[in-house]
C-alpha cells in the first residue's frame, strides 16, 4: 500500500470516528435535554396536584365532614383520592403525552391498582421510608415515559374513616365499593404513591433523526475531505516524489544529467528536491573534470 492509500485510510478512520462519536453525543445530549424538560414538567405538575389536595385536606374536607352526617359519603366531595384523580383527568385533556396515577397496593377503586413496575416503586418506599421521591424511565404500552414518584402514606386518622375496619366505613362507601378491598390500612403505612408520567417517546424520536442527520452530514463532509486529500496528495505529495525518485535514479546511472529538477515546492519535498538537484550538478561537473 503507497503513503497515499495508507494517508487516506489512516485519515477515512479518524474522520469516521470523529463522526460516529459527534452522531453519539448529539444523540445523548438530545435525550438528556429530553429528560430535563420532563423532570421540570413532571414537578410542576406534582406541585399543582399536591398543592390542590393540601388545600383539600385543610379547609374543604373539615367542613363537608361537618354538613353530612356520619354514614353517608360522597366520592366527588369528600374523597381526597377522587378529587386528585378527577382534577387531573379535566387537566390532560388538553394536554397529550401526560397521565397521573394514584398507584394503590389495595384500593377502593381499581383502576387505581398499581401495576408490577408501580408495586416496585411502592415497596422501595416502603423499604426506605425517609426516601420523599424518586425517577426515572418506564416503558408503557410500547412508549417511553418520565416518571416521577411520590409516596402515599397514612398520615393519621382521618384516612382510616374510609380505610380503615370496615366495619367503621360509611355505608354509602360500602354500597359503592363493596367491602374486599381497600381497608385494614394502619396509620404510617405507605399504601400506595403518586406517580406522574410525561412521554418522552418523540423527543427521543427527535433525538434520533437529528443524530442520523448529523452523521449524515458528517459523513458526506468526510467523502468530501477525502477526495480534497486525494487531490492533494497526488498533486503535492506522490507526483513529487515519484518525479524525485525517477531522477535520483537517473542520476545514479549517470543518465539525463543535464535536464534539471523540475520539482518546485516551497516545503519538505522542495528541500529534497533541491538538494537532488545541487546533487546532479555536482555530478555534471565530476564528469566534466
Amino acid at each position: 500500500m503507497g503513503i497515499r492509500s495508507r494517508f487516506i485510510v489512516i485519515m477515512a478512520i479518524i474522520f469516521g470516528l470523529a463522526t460516529l462519536m459527534i452522531g453519539i453525543a448529539s444523540y445523548k445530549f438530545s435525550v438528556q435535554n429530553a429528560m430535563t424538560e420532563a423532570k421540570s414538567k413532571g414537578h410542576l405538575i406534582f406541585s399543582y396536584i399536591l398543592a390542590n389536595r393540601e388545600f383539600y385536606v385543610k379547609h374543604q374536607r373539615p367542613l363537608i365532614m361537618e354538613v353530612f352526617e356520619k354514614d353517608r359519603f360522597y366520592p366527588e366531595l369528600m374523597s381526597g383520592f377522587v378529587l386528585t384523580r378527577g382534577t387531573f383527568d379535566i387537566f390532560k385533556k388538553n394536554l397529550v403525552g401526560y397521565d397521573f396515577k394514584q398507584a394503590t397496593v389495595d384500593p377502593l377503586y381499581p383502576p387505581n391498582k398499581a401495576n408490577s413496575q408501580e408495586l416496585e416503586l411502592v415497596d422501595m418506599f416502603r423499604a426506605n421510608p425517609a426516601l420523599k421521591d424518586y425517577e426515572g424511565t418506564m416503558e408503557r404500552n410500547g412508549e417511553t415515559f418520565f416518571y416521577l414518584a411520590k409516596p402515599i402514606k397514612v398520615e393519621g386518622k382521618g384516612c382510616l374513616r374510609c380505610h380503615g375496619d370496615v366495619a367503621d366505613a360509611p355505608k354509602d362507601q360500602i354500597e359503592i365499593y363493596g367491602t374486599e378491598n381497600g381497608y385494614n390500612w394502619k396509620v404510617g403505612d405507605t399504601v400506595a404513591a403518586y406517580v406522574v408520567y410525561v412521554s418522552v417517546q418523540e423527543a427521543l424520536v427527535a433525538a434520533k433523526k437529528t443524530a442520523i442527520v448529523l452523521y449524515m452530514i458528517g459523513s458526506g463532509c468526510l467523502l468530501v475531505a477525502l477526495i480534497g486529500l486525494w487531490v492533494f496528495m497526488d498533486r503535492f505529495v506522490v507526483n513529487p516524489l515519484v518525479s524525485l525518485s525517477v531522477k535520483a535514479e537517473d542520476i545514479s546511472m549517470g543518465r539525463n544529467l543535464e535536464e534539471p529538477v523540475g520539482v518546485k515546492q516551497n516545503d519538505e519535498i522542495g528541500a529534497l528536491a533541491n538538494a537532488i538537484e545541487r546533487l546532479r550538478m555536482s555530478m555534471v561537473r565530476i564528469l566534466k573534470r
